[in-house]
């Protein structure tokens, strides 16, 4: 997957995940599940490495091929409570270390999600890696039910469940409606899986892939929603972590079906940013000479919208949808990006002044998300670990209030950020308690200050958390997933020579803008 393509997909899915959040109970420690006797059998399975592509269309693969990448299936248990009993099987792909006199192990890959697959991750990070990248065997992996692993898919007809309440009663209970609905297909598709949909699973399978590969300890990078899974794993198997690098992390205390509740005002800050660089660039866009004129262009498709869907190709664009739009495109502030949002709300400006307007390739992709089925199996299975994971309110009533509390002071994004979701109607409660994280695993945790998705008080907390860690810190930047992605020298350099002496820094560190020396 190339890195652009590997981008795309990143944020497209860490935009599903934004209209989460939730307050989590803490909860004690539990078990971290089957004894070795049990998984004797599972872990002495080999692996049987072969190409990755599978049949002429397949691009990823063909690209992991052309990389020296070869790609495998292990077989975990559906149940760790049944190790014996109903088997799933795992897809992953290996890069194996070419500088193998200095070979460090393995780096395990997660990118977030969650339900984002992982099998092409191990290309873009290579590079980003660079000499270092040649020591490790580094693994991409879809977790449980992701990708081309055993499948999940509750037929929805999105790839989303994201959705605006949008600016009154009658829409927040047509969004209601809505995630009842995708509930429900889940409940009827798949009702004996979802109970092991779990992030303590997908942990567990990274503990049984770490024996079947032979190691005595997993080092690990993860961004945004792997935040959380590698914390979990830190906590459920201490002893068997080597180097972590935890990136845009998750307040492990906060992470659940509404992760981001709080994430309102920091986009609200951020399309006033993007307004002010729309509005110096008016000659191009024609959105407005000033920032304020740009918002105010704004609110008007956004009122527009809620008067009357906006025909966008063969997309109807209600005001449910506009604010996902927008904050789809507000988690970078990288001029490319700066430019995708500034052409979207072309777009949709067009489509109010003339009763149409036809998207750019960027936009179709992103509608064709929302409104069809075509990635369904992306959203059923975020859902499922989501839902899984964490409890959440179940009474329509709690959100309902939440965002007109905040609907002032968060005018797009309240009614986004705060929305309820299918896990409000999931057919089962999680199986485990939430797990509590609170360890002294060196990691190494990287965040910064801007970030839209989860924010900056998120990887503090995560600091927090993981006694033994370290926070690196970019400053004056609006980014999720900031390592190799953003280009920052200071932090690439910083995470590099981690990973490459599995020395912390002696204190934590800051980096300071796009790409500082």
């Amino acid at each position: 997957m190339t890195w652009k393509r590997w981008t795309a997909t990143a944020m497209r899915m860490v935009a599903a995940l934004t209209a989460l959040g939730i307050t989590v109970t803490a909860a004690g420690p539990v078990s971290a599940g089957a004894d070795a006797d049990d998984l004797a059998g599972s872990q002495r399975q080999r692996l049987d490495w072969h190409t990755c592509q599978q049949g002429s269309a397949d691009q990823a693969g063909a690209e992991l091929d052309q990389a020296g990448a070869t790609c495998t299936e292990l077989t975990v248990p559906l149940d760790y409570a049944r190790p014996n009993g109903r088997t799933i099987t795992l897809a992953l792909s290996r890069l194996r270390a070419t500088d193998t006199a200095h070979r460090l192990g393995v780096l395990l890959l997660n990118t977030g999600g969650p339900g984002a697959p992982g099998m092409s991750d191990v290309l873009p990070i290579r590079q980003w890696l660079g000499d270092v990248g040649a020591r490790f065997d580094l693994i991409g992996l879809d977790p449980r039910f992701v990708g081309r692993s055993t499948p999940l898919d509750c037929g929805w007809p999105t790839g989303t469940w994201t959705r605006s309440a949008g600016p009154d009663r009658a829409t927040f209970n047509q969004l209601t409606a809505f995630q009842r609905d995708l509930a429900d297909r889940c409940a009827r598709r798949h009702a004996e899986l979802l109970p092991h949909v779990t992030t303590r699973n997908t942990a567990r399978d990274m503990d049984l892939l770490r024996a079947v590969l032979g190691e005595q300890r997993l080092s690990y990078l993860g961004y945004s929603y792997g935040t959380y899974l590698g914390a979990v794993y830190t906590q459920m198997f201490p002893g068997r972590v080597d180097r972590v690098v935890l990136d845009s992390a998750v307040d492990p205390a906060e992470y659940g079906a509404r992760v981001v509740r709080e994430a309102g005002p920091a986009n609200e800050v951020a399309l006033r940013d993007w307004a002010e660089w729309a509005a110096r660039r008016h000659d191009r866009y024609g959105l407005g000479s000033t920032g304020g004129q740009v918002l105010a262009m704004v609110d008007g498709i956004l009122a527009a919208a809620a008067r009357r869907p906006l025909q966008v190709g063969g997309y109807e664009v209600d005001r449910q949808s506009v604010p996902y739009l927008l904050l789809n495109r507000l988690g970078d502030d990288r001029d490319e990006t700066q430019a995708d949002l500034a052409e979207t709300v072309k777009v949709l400006r067009q489509a109010v002044l003339s009763g149409s307007a036809t998207p750019t390739a960027s936009l179709a992709d992103t509608l064709s998300f929302l409104f069809t089925g075509a990635e369904s199996a992306t959203g059923s299975v975020q859902a499922a670990i989501l839902c899984g994971d964490v409890p959440v309110r179940r009474d329509p009533e709690h959100y309902w209030r939440d965002i007109r509390q905040h609907r002032s002071s968060e005018p797009r994004f309240g009614e986004l950020t705060r929305l309820i979701s299918p896990c409000a109607f999931w057919p089962q409660q999680p199986r485990e308690r939430p797990t509590v994280v609170q360890n002294a695993v060196p990691a190494l945790i990287v965040q910064s200050t801007g970030d839209t998705r989860t924010i900056y008080r998120h990887g503090q907390a995560m600091h927090r958390a993981l006694t033994g860690s370290r926070l690196l810190t970019l400053r004056d930047a609006r980014i999720h997933g900031v390592f190799g992605n953003y280009g920052n020298v200071c932090v690439d350099d910083a995470v590099v020579t981690y990973l490459a002496d599995g020395k912390l820094p002696a204190r934590d560190l800051d980096c300071v803008g796009h790409t500082s020396p």
